[in-house]
C-alpha cells in the first residue's frame, strides 16, 4: 500500500481504484512503522471507498484495528447523499470520558487514598454485566433514552451546569425508544450507573503539569489539583443496539445488492428507512451513556465527601467536560469553501471544536473545547483544547486515548508471572478491580504511550496541550 508522507505528522494513501477520497493518517515516524502490525490502515482505505464520503478517510495516532472502521477513525458523509455504518460507531456507543475538577490538592487526600480506593470500589458498580445504581421502570427508561443527562440531573444526580459542560448537552436527537429491540431495553433496565469492564475506569488523579496556563485557568485547573475522571459508555443496551443494527444493515445491503469493501462495513443510506432507524436507536444508546456517566460521577462525589468527611463546598467538585468517542451525528462543516451538513462518524476519536464555536459552552468559547484524553492506568492522561486547525483539517476531530498495541490475549501472555497491581502500587497508584484477567489485559504496556500520541495531535495542530494528569486511585471492572 502506497503511504506517502505529507509532513512530519501526516501521511496519506492517495485515492486509487475504488477509493472515493484519499486516506489521511496522523502519526509520527514510529507510528507509521507500527501500522504494519494489524489491518488498521487497510480498514482506513476501505472506509475511503464508501459512498458519499467527503474530503478523506482519517485516522488519529491512536489508530488500531477495529470492527469495520479502524479505532481512531474519522469519516464524514454528505447528509443528503451519504451513508451511516454501525461499524463506524462500534459496539460501545458513546463510550466517553468525563473529567471533574475539585478544590482539593494532592497533599490533602494522600493519607486517605487506600480508604478512597476501598470505598469507591464498594460503591461504584463495576464488572461484566454488573447491575447499576439505578433500577429503571419502563417509563423512566423511556425518559432516559429520550433525555440523556438531563433526566439524571432532574433526578438529583448532579447539577444543571453539568448539562452545558457535556457534548451535545448530553442529549442526541432523534431518539425514539420504539426503535430498540425488547432485548436491548431489557439489558438497559438495571445497568444505569455502572462502569462495566475492559478499559472502563474511575480514576482519582492529580494535575501533574500545566502546559498552557491561560487555558488551564479557563478550565479551572491548577498544579497539584485533585481530579476525578470517568470512562464508560452505554453498557449492554448500546452493545445490543449495535448487534441488532448490524444484522439489519446486512439484510439491507443484500436487499439493495450492495457489495461493501468489507462485510463489517455494512451500511444504509442516511435517507433510507434502515438509516433513519439506526440513527434513532443509536441516539437512544448515546443518551443512555450520558445519563450513565452523570449518575456515576454524582455517586463518586458523594463517596469522596463521605470518606474525607468534608462538605460539598470544601470538595468543590465540578464538571470540566464530558466528551464522547464512538458516535455518528449531524454536524455542519466547511467543505471546499462551502458549509455542508455531514454525518460525522468518530470511532475512537474525540470532537475538537476550536475557539468561538457556538457548540462550546460560553465559559470555554474563548479558548476552545476541553478534550479529555485518558492514558493507561500507570502513566498519564491529558487535557487538551480544540483548535481552528482541527476545524479546517479534521472536521473538528482529534485522538481519544492511548490506543492498544497488544491484544488482550497477548497482554495476558506478557503479564504472566507478574503482579501488575503491586507494580502500580510501587509507583504510588492504588488499583481495585473485579475481573480475573483485568490487570493483565489492561497493564500499561498493552497501550501506546499516550504522551507520544498527544504530542502528535499537538504538533499537528489539531488540538493543544493544556495539562497532564497522573493517576493515584484507579477502579477497574
Amino acid at each position: 500500500m502506497n503511504l506517502e508522507k505529507l509532513n512530519k505528522y501526516t501521511w496519506i494513501v492517495p485515492q486509487t481504484g475504488a477509493m472515493n477520497v484519499p486516506a489521511m493518517i496522523f502519526v509520527d515516524e514510529a507510528g507509521r512503522n507500527a501500522l504494519v502490525r494489524d489491518n488498521a490502515l487497510e480498514q482506513a482505505v476501505n472506509v475511503a471507498c464508501l459512498p458519499g464520503i467527503v474530503k478523506a478517510s482519517m485516522a488519529m495516532p491512536d489508530i488500531h484495528q477495529g470492527y469495520g472502521f479502524p479505532i481512531g477513525g474519522v469519516a464524514a458523509f454528505d447528509w443528503a447523499t451519504g451513508i451511516v455504518s454501525p461499524g463506524g460507531v462500534g459496539y460501545d456507543i458513546n463510550c466517553g470520558v468525563r473529567l471533574a475538577r475539585t478544590r482539593l490538592e494532592e497533599k490533602e487526600i494522600r493519607p486517605f487514598l487506600f480508604d478512597l480506593a476501598n470505598r469507591l470500589f464498594r460503591e461504584i458498580p463495576c464488572g461484566v454485566g454488573c447491575p447499576g445504581i439505578v433500577k429503571l421502570s419502563d417509563t423512566d427508561q423511556d425518559r432516559v433514552l429520550r433525555k440523556g443527562s438531563r433526566w439524571a440531573v432532574e433526578q438529583g444526580f448532579g447539577r444543571s451546569p453539568d448539562i452545558e459542560r457535556t457534548e451535545e448537552k448530553g442529549c442526541l436527537a432523534p431518539a425514539d425508544p420504539g426503535t430498540l429491540s425488547p432485548r436491548a431495553l431489557e439489558r438497559g433496565k438495571n445497568q444505569l450507573g455502572s462502569l462495566g469492564s475492559g478499559n472502563h475506569f474511575l480514576e482519582i488523579g492529580k494535575v501533574d503539569q500545566i502546559f498552557d496556563q491561560k487555558i488551564a485557568r479557563v478550565f479551572g485547573l491548577f498544579q497539584g489539583q485533585v481530579t476525578v475522571m470517568l470512562h464508560t459508555g452505554s453498557r449492554g443496551l448500546g452493545y445490543q443496539v449495535c448487534d441488532d443494527s448490524l444484522k439489519l444493515m446486512a439484510k439491507e445491503v443484500n436487499r439493495l445488492g450492495i457489495r461493501p469493501p468489507d462485510r463489517q462495513l455494512a451500511y444504509a443510506p442516511l435517507s433510507s428507512g434502515a438509516g433513519e432507524l439506526y440513527m434513532s436507536a443509536m441516539a437512544c444508546a448515546a443518551n443512555y451513556a450520558w445519563a450513565n456517566r452523570q449518575v456515576l460521577m454524582h455517586r463518586a462525589e458523594q463517596v469522596i465527601q463521605k470518606t474525607l468527611s468534608i462538605s460539598p463546598a470544601t470538595l468543590g467538585m465540578g464538571l470540566v467536560y464530558d466528551v464522547c468517542h464512538n458516535i455518528a451525528k449531524k454536524e455542519t462543516h466547511r467543505v471546499e469553501g462551502s458549509k455542508k451538513s455531514l454525518c460525522l462518524h468518530r470511532k475512537g476519536a474525540t470532537r475538537s471544536f476550536g475557539p468561538g464555536h457556538p457548540s462550546i459552552p460560553a465559559e470555554y468559547r474563548s479558548v476552545g473545547q476541553p478534550i479529555i484524553i485518558p492514558g493507561d492506568m500507570g502513566r498519564a492522561s491529558y487535557v487538551l483544547a480544540g483548535t481552528q486547525k482541527a476545524m479546517d483539517l479534521t472536521f473538528g476531530s482529534t485522538c481519544h486515548g492511548a490506543g492498544r498495541v497488544l491484544s488482550r490475549r497477548a497482554a495476558k501472555k506478557a503479564a504472566k508471572g507478574r503482579a501488575i497491581h503491586q507494580e502500580l502500587q510501587g509507583r504510588g497508584i492504588i488499583v481495585r478491580w473485579t475481573g480475573r484477567s483485568t490487570m493483565a489485559e489492561e497493564m500499561p504496556e498493552a497501550y501506546k504511550d499516550v504522551s507520544r500520541v498527544v504530542d502528535v495531535v499537538h504538533r499537528a495542530g489539531i488540538s493543544t496541550k493544556v495539562a497532564r494528569l497522573k493517576p493515584m486511585v484507579v477502579i477497574k471492572g
